[in-house]
């Protein structure tokens, strides 16, 4: 059997084996006989004799055991990887493929040898940041546990393939049986159509999903719970997912129901009080029949602020009144009836004139109210020749409201402490409206401006609204 390979036989084993060093060993001389390059393949200088002894001696000593085997081979083939120790402190993977013959007792092994170094290190690599995906999806998982909603995800499409521990705490439901669209299963049977409609519109449009309804909870009950989510988008703008989450606000909502009602119950009463004094007024008037046509000027009034309380009092989106399309000085006018200063002329009005809606409509009307009624029992209003102008103006998208008084008593100095309805005015500007409000107490009366967005007064109409 020769030891040395021909040229023609190196050209066929690195066709076979797609390689480039060929290579053979022959068990009676423990040498390779190979194309040029095995020796610097290991590490060694070209021309080096290659034999069994050289490659174990700097194998690494973790595949020892492994390389070893590979010597008792005696028929077939093998297809092995392992690291080598260079000179310089560093590592390579070397891959041996081939085939081993017998013949008698010599062993006859032919193959390929490659350094796969470059191939074996970006495995290493794809398995630390498998690792490191594992890590932070455990640390996710750990992180969407401890927080007090429950918390889900979706595929594109909208199945659902991931609750945390909240969601099956809350639902009692067992893990897995809410997983594709089996969530909606969950739902009150009065909220399951709306739900799919708002969330087929998110899916749709990737507009973030926004929802109130009814989840069943594992006592049985429904209890209203705020749903969110927003989409996961890659580096081109596609959704690869959507992360949400559920939060219980049954006691909210029935918190906000009862101060619904209790407002409701105190404007019931307040309502009562003015028809008790339109009534007075009403049997005083016949007493004394020469007053009938006072008392029917003072029952208009009564009438007007009681219409001004509705307009001033706190609104929830049922209770809110709709008064269809208004303007700022009209709703400041329906506000100001009830002041005689309005007919007498000392109430007047200037400048551009917006129009508003059902939506600031509430925080406006309380800030005239409040500051009409202040006005009244301090200010311009108070004297027969007091004066009130309410200018109005936009500019730049902001719409600023001036209220300025004079011939009312001669201011001294500003107030050392801020009442309950000056507080109150203050937030719904700058709450409501989402404005700012400065006040000047001047010595000839007091002015107060109120800044906001044009766009808090109305809400856009839809064509607006696209653009």
């Amino acid at each position: 059997m020769t030891a040395t390979l021909t040229s023609d036989r190196q050209r066929e084993l690195a066709v076979i084996y797609n390689d480039t060093i060929a290579f053979e060993w022959d068990s009676g001389t423990d040498r390779f006989s190979a194309a040029a390059g095995l020796a610097a393949l290991f590490g060694r200088e070209r021309g080096t004799i290659v034999t069994r002894d050289l490659v174990a001696g700097v194998v690494h000593k973790g595949d020892a055991e492994r390389l070893a085997k590979f010597w008792t081979m005696r028929q077939g083939r093998f297809n092995e990887t392992f690291r080598i120790r260079l000179p310089s402190g560093g590592q390579r993977w070397i891959s041996l493929r081939g085939r081993c013959q017998r013949d008698g007792a010599r062993v006859r092994l032919e193959g390929v040898a490659a350094d796969v170094s470059p191939l074996r290190f970006g495995i290493d690599r794809l398995a630390l940041q498998d690792a490191a995906l594992y890590e932070s999806e455990q640390r996710f998982a750990a992180l969407a546990d401890a927080m007090p909603q429950m918390v889900w995800s979706t595929l594109p499409n909208g199945d659902h393939d991931y609750y945390n521990a909240r969601w099956y705490e809350f639902t009692g439901v067992p893990e897995g049986s809410t997983d594709g669209e089996g969530w909606n299963g969950m739902f009150h049977a009065d909220d399951q159509e709306r739900a799919w409609e708002i969330w087929r519109h998110s899916l749709a449009t990737g507009e973030p999903y926004e929802i109130e309804y009814r989840l069943r909870h594992r006592s049985g009950t429904y209890r209203w719970v705020l749903g969110r989510a927003l989409p996961i988008r890659d580096t081109e703008g596609n959704i690869v997912r959507w992360m949400g989450t559920c939060t219980d606000i049954d006691e909210a909502k029935r918190q906000a129901d009862y101060s619904e009602l209790l407002s409701h119950e105190l404007s019931h009463r307040i309502k009562n009080i003015f028809a008790i004094i339109q009534s007075l007024i009403g049997l005083s008037s016949r007493r004394f029949p020469e007053s009938r046509a006072f008392a029917a000027v003072l029952k208009d009034r009564v009438a007007a602020l009681g219409r001004a309380h509705d307009f001033a009092r706190p609104h929830s989106a049922r209770s809110r009144p709709q008064h269809g399309e208004t303007t700022l000085h009209q709703l400041a006018r329906e506000i100001l009836v009830p002041y005689p200063a309005l007919e007498e002329g000392r109430i007047r009005f200037s400048g551009e004139d917006p129009v508003i809606d059902d939506s600031s409509a509430t925080p406006l009307a309380l800030i005239f109210h409040e500051l009409a009624t202040n006005a009244s029992k301090y200010g311009a209003l108070s004297t027969p020749d007091g004066l009130v102008t309410i200018d109005t103006a936009l500019s730049n998208g902001d719409c600023r409201v001036r209220w300025s008084e004079t011939g009312g008593p001669v201011l001294d100095d500003a107030p050392t402490q801020m009442g309950f309805g000056t507080m109150l005015s203050t937030v719904s500007v700058e709450q409501h409206l989402d404005g700012r409000i400065e006040r000047e107490w001047r010595p000839e009366g007091l002015e107060v401006t109120f800044v906001c967005k044009t766009r808090n007064l109305a809400r856009a109409e839809p064509e607006e609204e696209e653009e």
